[in-house]
């Protein structure tokens, strides 16, 4: 087998027309030849450095289906969703899946599960279980190191899972959101050898003089390529790219590649960024794929150009993937594996009443309002910490309202867009944790998800407690899934029965149903890109500022379960 074309030699900065000969899935020579003219670019594959699959709401087979018609010929993949919810079993079952597609999916040994302990997951791995899956030759590195107080203070627990991760010679992957200065550089000193949560170039910087390397993102939620784009001119060698968390719809318009043109339209030198994106997470982590060498494994793809990036085929092992945006792998449905015990929820659930030492003494009831508008009767100066929701970010802010109150409870008030925000445990029946959330934007009705990261509670934002029940009883009876509800009868939800995380089905008619839900989301008042993808986000407390578990509201900088309500004035960020 050969294959003509303008070939890219990235460790050596040179472009030159030739041929490729392939035998056995293997590269057996690369020659220079004037004499060719076919078109495209021969180029190795792009590699996402840093991908939860689960987040794209496909199972590993679907999602390499799609993400080779971008040229995507590997990952570097934490299944750290599914470990939260199935532990082990649910690591196996992705391993499991993955060997049923040839992009090479190079899975990591997830380092916190659950990331905290201020939350409910449905699985433990301790040091024992680190251990276990450490044996695994297959997994190579320790997935991000979320818990970085724990990496900071020394705790033993998450020590001694770094120290096996060496013993066995694993890569160790970062997780240090804003994390600067003594901090940083104790978090670092650990062993931690890399970062995606850099959020400012300064931050990035700091980190890169300490040794890390920087994984560049651009995802469904986090969008940091922007800030984070010219490290490619200062520091090539050092860095990569990566999605994080890529949901269906846009997997379906592109990946990488996508990465690469932009960086291009920046001014880029070309092989700063294909370092970036094929080289450097091939060497880093020691993955499969090859590198258009000798001997190598047959990874390659065709770009018609070098400003759009657009693949024009994907080759993996030989064996031709993708052409002309088609993708020629099958398409493939999954077994289910789930673990969901939630009950049935009413109304009365959702309440969060005036706690006592703030309760008002002998009030009169009066209809629902802010309390600003009660005057001379007022109190006590109610206020509530609110949640504040960013949009194509996973941090959030820290504010303050004044509270609504119906019933000697705090209610939603869509007319200045507080709404109500609730985890309930899938885990096993518990008391749902409730707060309050600004930016999401709904003016009514509610919508939902199984998948919250990290611990994978259900997580809801409603314009009523009604309306929350309903939403969540629509997510308890298909076992998982996202939804909505709205006036008029209105439901809609796309199942997630494999660990309420994923679909069983094609990726096109998740995209599509996915692409729904988000339209139903905005027809109900939300201005969010995403609003599913931060929705998800909003239980994630290792992601400051302010988060909600199951267990409470917690401010992530403090690393601390906080009151929703506050007598005093407090920060807004």
């Amino acid at each position: 087998m050969h294959l003509r074309g303008q070939i890219i030699d990235i460790p050596n900065q040179r472009i030159f027309p030739g041929v490729i000969e392939m035998a056995d899935g293997k590269i057996v020579a690369v020659r220079e030849d004037p004499s060719v003219t076919d078109p495209g670019y021969l180029c190795s594959g792009f590699i996402d450095a840093h991908v939860h699959i689960e987040s794209s709401l496909l199972t590993p087979p679907e999602f390499a289906r799609i993400a080779v018609i971008h040229g995507t010929v590997g990952t570097v993949s934490d299944p750290h969703e599914i470990a939260n919810v199935l532990g082990i079993e649910g690591v196996r079952y992705m391993q499991k899946l993955a060997t049923q597609t040839p992009c090479k999916i190079h899975f990591g040994i997830p380092s916190c599960v659950p990331a905290t302990n201020f939350e409910t997951a449905g699985a433990t791995l301790g040091p024992d279980a680190i251990e276990e899956l450490c044996r695994d030759k297959s997994l190579l590195y320790l997935s991000e190191m979320m818990n970085f107080p724990g990496v900071i203070h020394r705790d033993p627990e998450v020590m001694q899972k770094i120290e096996i991760a060496k013993q066995y010679g694993k890569r160790i992957d970062g997780h240090a959101p804003v994390l600067r200065g003594e901090d940083l550089k104790k978090y670092v000193s650990a062993g931690i050898e890399t970062d995606h949560e850099c959020f400012q170039i300064d931050e990035a910087r700091e980190k890169l003089s300490l040794g890390q390397k920087i994984l560049i993102r651009e995802g469904s939620a986090a969008k940091n390529f922007e800030e984070l784009w010219p490290l490619l001119n200062e520091a090539p060698e050092s860095c990569m790219l990566c999605s994080d968390d890529k949901h269906p719809d846009d997997l379906m318009e592109g990946h990488i590649n996508q990465l690469c043109a932009r960086a291009i339209a920046h001014g880029v030198p070309l092989f700063h960024v294909l370092r970036a994106a094929c080289l450097n997470p091939v060497e880093h982590y020691g993955l499969r794929c090859g590198l258009l060498r000798p001997g190598d494994p047959a990874d390659l793809i065709r770009l018609h150009d070098l400003v759009s990036f657009r693949v024009m085929e994907t080759w993996i092992d030989g064996q031709c993937v993708a052409r002309d945006g088609h993708s020629l792998l099958p398409k493939s449905k999954s077994p289910r594996a789930n673990q969901f015990h939630a009950t049935t929820k009413v109304p009365s659930h959702f309440a969060v009443p005036i706690p006592p030492h703030l309760a008002p003494q002998g009030r009169d009831e009066r209809p629902a309002r802010p309390l600003d508008q009660v005057g001379a009767n007022k109190p006590h100066d109610l206020k509530i910490r609110v949640i504040e929701a960013l949009d194509g970010q996973i941090i959030t802010g820290a504010g303050e309202a004044e509270a609504l109150i119906h019933e000697n409870c705090a209610v939603a008030d869509p007319s200045r867009d507080i709404l109500k925000i609730t985890v309930v445990n899938r885990y096993k029946d518990a008391p749902p944790a409730t707060a309050f959330v600004r930016g999401v934007g709904l003016k009514s009705g509610a919508i939902a998800s199984s998948v919250a990261h990290d611990c994978h509670n259900i997580v809801a934002i409603g314009t009523s407690d009604e309306d929350l029940a309903r939403v969540i009883n629509l997510l308890i009876q298909n076992e998982g899934g996202i939804a909505a509800i709205g006036p008029n009868g209105l439901e809609d939800v796309l199942p997630l029965p494999v660990a309420g995380l994923m679909s069983d089905g094609y990726a096109e008619e998740v995209a599509a149903a996915y692409v729904r839900l988000t339209r139903t989301a905005k027809s109900l008042g939300s201005p969010l890109h995403a609003p599913y993808m931060t929705l998800s986000f909003l239980a994630l407390l290792v992601i400051p500022a302010l988060k909600l578990s199951d267990l409470g509201l917690f401010d992530g900088s403090k690393f601390e379960f906080v009151p929703v309500w506050t007598s005093n004035p407090i920060a807004t960020g």
